[in-house]
């Protein structure tokens, strides 16, 4: 009855770590650390920046998408409907290192929220000194982009519910047959005793600190002050004359449609 639960879990978290937000953002982050390194290795927006990237790096470098997969490719796809029928199942060496990666990576998503954070508020507050200003706005951007796809996707989530099924299934492997493969460590029975932080409420409090930070705009405002409506108006009716007019003569000189084959 277990391994349908465990096998859709395995699916949901690797989809959801497979996802091109948490990849596309680390690339970004590292493209800002290496233009900025000789410039701003003593500026506090830049160390905090260091330290998400780290966590970023030691994410993907525990391989939990490839464990999960890996474990996922062991239960048999098939669903035994006999309640009495034998059927292979992973060893209990196998879901002790999933389990223990899953623990470790929620332990570092975690901290990853917690820098994102800290290194948001820094960023906001040099921009609102003025203080190397092309740096801190692109890193509020990519910070907040970066909290909010973790929070979107449900990552921290999809991972506490994946142990839940995790340590029912070593539960019962173990009670099978055992077979301890790490030792001098007991696997915690419910993952957010583990954790030491009530998930909902610490991800309320950080969003509410990022929310309620001292807007930064006002510098903004004095570089590119607002346009009145009218003007922006007028603005817009040159701006679709002159497009219509482009279509015309386009389609003047230009009779044939560009898809249609020309012989």
């Amino acid at each position: 009855r277990w391994l349908p639960a465990l096998r859709r879990r395995c699916d949901v978290v690797g989809k959801r770590l497979s996802g091109t937000g948490l990849a596309a953002e680390g690339r970004v982050l590292r493209a800002v650390l290496y233009v900025y390194h000789s410039r701003l290795l003593r500026h506090r927006p830049y160390l905090a920046l260091q330290q998400v990237e780290q966590c970023l790096k030691r994410l993907w470098k525990m391989n939990l998408l490839g464990c999960i997969e890996t474990l996922a490719g062991l239960i048999p796809k098939k669903d035994t409907s006999q309640a009495h029928a034998e059927c292979l199942v992973p060893s209990q060496p196998m879901l002790e290192t999933v389990a223990l990666k899953v623990l470790g990576g929620c332990k570092l998503i975690l901290r990853l929220l917690d820098c994102c954070c800290k290194a948001f508020l820094l960023s906001i507050k040099h921009l609102c000194s003025q203080e190397f200003i092309l740096l801190n706005t692109v890193a509020s951007g990519l910070l907040s982009r970066l909290w909010f796809v973790i929070q979107y996707r449900c990552v921290l989530q999809s991972l506490m519910s994946l142990y839940g099924v995790l340590s029912t299934s070593l539960h019962l492997v173990s009670e099978t047959q055992q077979m301890p493969y790490i030792k001098g460590f007991t696997f915690p029975s419910d993952i957010g005793n583990f954790l030491g932080v009530n998930i909902s409420s610490e991800v309320k409090k950080q969003k509410a600190r990022m929310l309620t930070t001292k807007k930064s705009t006002s510098w903004l405002k004095k570089l590119f002050p607002t346009m009145p409506e009218a003007v922006s108006e007028v603005g817009k009716k040159r701006n679709f004359a002159t497009c219509t007019t482009a279509v015309k003569k386009c389609s003047i000189l230009c009779p044939m449609d560009i898809g249609e084959p020309v012989l």
